[in-house]
């Protein structure tokens, strides 16, 4: 998937995250910081499709906030296939309320989404890394455990495409 509608973090918890990411590079592991050009943002991605467009994706949602202030608490880390290294929140009643609310607002809405961000389906995560070397997994899990937990709260979201370099922000 190349577009998502990403939620992002306050000022501290973005500090945090991207101290993170400096830290993981400074060990020779590949993050979301130096990942193709470079404007990535710490976030959570609440949907993803091969193409999103961000202002039917606002009109869909309508009334309800892409990013409400949600508070959320960082509390492990994650791995999927492709050596992919990420943190997870505590997944909170509220947090998949919203994520279902914005899947139903899009799918009356004739907007299609992935698969493995459906209600039922969906893992919430912040990504760090997309690709960990193998030898080094045990030197990011250590740099992630120094740093858990971590508090956060939604203050913003955009629909972004980063293979085609398409950004439109959301209200909150």
């Amino acid at each position: 998937m190349t577009a998502a509608l990403e939620l992002y973090f306050d000022q501290a918890t973005t500090f945090r995250l991207r101290k993170l990411w400096s830290a993981l590079e400074d060990e020779g592991i590949p993050s979301l910081r130096d990942l193709t050009h470079r404007k990535h943002r710490p976030h959570l991605s609440i949907t993803s499709a091969e193409v999103l467009d961000g202002p039917a994706v606002q009109d869909a949602l309508g009334d309800l906030p892409a990013a409400p202030p949600l508070r959320l608490t960082f509390d492990h880390i994650g791995q999927f296939l492709g050596r992919v290294l990420w943190l997870g929140p505590v997944p909170t009643a509220e947090l998949l309320a919203h994520h279902a609310a914005v899947h139903a607002r899009l799918t009356a809405a004739g907007i299609e989404t992935g698969s493995f961000y459906q209600p039922g389906a969906w893992v919430p995560h912040c990504t760090l890394s997309m690709r960990v070397p193998l030898v080094r997994m045990t030197d990011a899990i250590r740099l992630c455990l120094d740093v858990l937990p971590i508090e956060a709260t939604f203050t913003g979201a955009a629909v972004a495409d980063h293979a085609r370099d398409l950004y439109h922000p959301l209200p909150a």
